[in-house]
């Protein structure tokens, strides 16, 4: 993968191997397949989440990865000013070895509930997920992103489709999500490519969705 040349030259931290993003989302669907015993009907996203990172970083462990940490509630800010605004906090952030000490180098993870039937979830997947990469507030420069679909309520299918609809209406065709080969812990996987801000940069969206059933109730709590 080159760097785009949109962006500044000698960032080679911000580039990620097809191996690396593989990694990370086998230890994003294991991690949820490992923490859902522990998920609570109507449990909300934030506590989801943080099931999932011990579980997460207690794979790492046994799996010797020390060429990656793992971090969450991933503060953002805007340094343009004299007292520094938070942007917003990325759910969980992971770095490989080449993009230590690089603060803007990262793989961004935004985690989110959706299910069938749950509208206002489904569309905050898009209006407050993966919008978030699109107008560069995470991931800025980045070529690759990755949006956890939390699935609260079965089948996944037409949920799915609906917000690759919204993802089509609000971005274009070109944004639309391609099917990718699941991985064995997941319901299904997909991939779209979005502009970022107005620069014309395209982000890599990976679309992971794992099912989270057992904290179905309340969802829209």
């Amino acid at each position: 993968m080159h760097l785009s040349p949109d962006l500044p030259v000698g960032r080679p931290s911000f580039e990620l191997s097809e191996d690396e993003l593989a990694t990370v989302v086998d230890l994003l669907c294991q991690g949820v397949a490992a923490a859902k015993s522990l998920l609570t009907s109507g449990m909300l996203e934030v506590s989801i989440t943080i099931h999932v990172k011990k579980a997460m970083r207690r794979l790492k462990k046994e799996l010797g990865l020390s060429n990656l940490e793992i971090t969450g509630e991933f503060e953002l800010l805007d340094l343009g000013n004299n007292d520094p605004e938070v942007l917003g906090r990325i759910d969980i952030v992971l770095r490989f070895l080449h993009q230590f000490g690089d603060e803007e180098a990262y793989l961004g993870v935004e985690c989110k509930r959706v299910g069938a039937g749950e509208a206002v979830l489904n569309q905050r997947y898009v209006t407050q997920g993966v919008n978030r990469f699109v107008s560069g507030q995470y991931g800025a420069g980045h070529h690759r992103g990755v949006m956890l679909g939390y699935v609260l309520k079965l089948p996944s299918a037409a949920l799915v489709e609906g917000i690759d609809a919204r993802i089509r209406a609000t971005y274009g065709e070109d944004a639309k999500l391609v099917g990718l080969e699941p991985h064995a812990a997941s319901l299904s996987m997909h991939e779209g490519s979005l502009s970022q801000g107005t620069s014309g940069h395209v982000i890599r969206l990976t679309h992971v969705f794992v099912d989270a059933t057992q904290a179905a109730a309340a969802a829209s709590g």
